[in-house]
């Protein structure tokens, strides 16, 4: 039987990385020869994750080859996805994001919901299916939930993910938020990246009407700490642009404690994110932006919508 390779987006975040571990023993319930991947290397978050669990960390791969069945988790679109994704056969998806340009030759398994994390709809499957959760996948589907939703306060919560949330702290045997605060705080370390590595922790690329660009984002607890680094973290912004051919660059710095976010506006496009938001971007290129912490719910789709 043909391996078939499961992985989230490009520069993973926890979900996208747990939700790739769960899915391949789900696939592997059904018989499935399946492999979990990733895109791209691990954040602190989730590296925290893992050492916590003491797993092996899914390999790392760069694109595929023509033919190769893939199980999408955590997105759908081509940008976000691996090289050589068009040349693959999809078999299934798994997702929480808005579909876009998708389609495939051959019928198959597509799982969205609109929920705060993709592990809520993993977490639905299990219960329909009537398949037993063990502590490791249980751990690895609340830490994906407390990582997209920031511990339930997130305005992307739903009461599906509090559901989730609740049963698996129970399976898990775990206190979820003294672990999901020290998970959290992990991820706001960006002290040993450099600019460029900063800007790609979680970066996505979207296309709209001919317009090309990204959305990057990092959790802190400090804004200005990030913020102090902003000549580095333009030229890293403006490097990518030119090697993207990107009309937009938005850099989030989202403060989890106050949940507001900062936000670094770069590209000839620029008064798109002004005529989303009704704010005018300040002479450091940046906005604020008071209460915004989601790019899913609250910043792609007003910038796409200006599109």
């Amino acid at each position: 039987m043909e391996k078939i390779l499961i992985f989230g987006h490009k520069s993973p975040d926890t979900d996208s990385i747990c939700s790739s571990v769960v899915t391949e023993k789900l696939a592997k319930h059904y018989g499935l020869d399946a492999e979990a991947v990733r895109l791209g290397d691990l954040n602190k978050e989730t590296e925290y994750v893992f050492n916590y669990l003491g797993i092996e960390v899914p390999k790392k791969i760069s694109e595929i080859e023509e033919g190769q069945k893939v199980i999408l988790v955590d997105h759908n679109e081509k940008e976000q996805s691996v090289d050589g994704r068009e040349k693959a056969e999809i078999i299934g998806v798994i997702d929480h994001h808005r579909i876009a340009a998708f389609e495939t030759v051959y019928p198959l398994y597509y799982m969205a919901k609109p929920y705060g994390c993709t592990s809520t709809v993993l977490f639905e499957i299990f219960k329909r299916e009537n398949i037993e959760i063990d502590k490791v996948s249980a751990k690895l589907m609340l830490s994906a939930i407390i990582s997209d939703t920031l511990l339930l306060k997130s305005p992307t919560c739903t009461d599906k993910d509090r559901e989730a949330y609740s049963e698996l702290e129970k399976i898990a045997e775990i206190n979820a938020e003294e672990y999901g605060l020290e998970m959290l705080k992990a991820g706001t370390d960006l002290s040993m990246y450099s600019a460029d590595e900063v800007i790609n922790l979680d970066a996505k690329e979207f296309s709209e009407k001919g317009k090309k660009l990204v959305i990057a984002q990092v959790n802190t607890a400090d804004i200005n700490d990030v913020f102090s680094r902003k000549e580095e973290l333009e030229f890293a912004m403006e490097k990518s642009i030119a090697d993207r051919k990107l009309d937009l660059y938005m850099f989030l710095i989202t403060d989890i404690i106050n949940t507001n976010s900062k936000v670094i506006v770069l590209g000839n496009d620029r008064s798109v994110v002004e005529k989303a938001f009704g704010k005018s971007i300040d002479e450091n290129d940046s906005i604020f932006l008071e209460g915004v912490v989601s790019r899913k719910k609250q910043v792609a789709p007003p910038i796409l919508a200006v599109l």
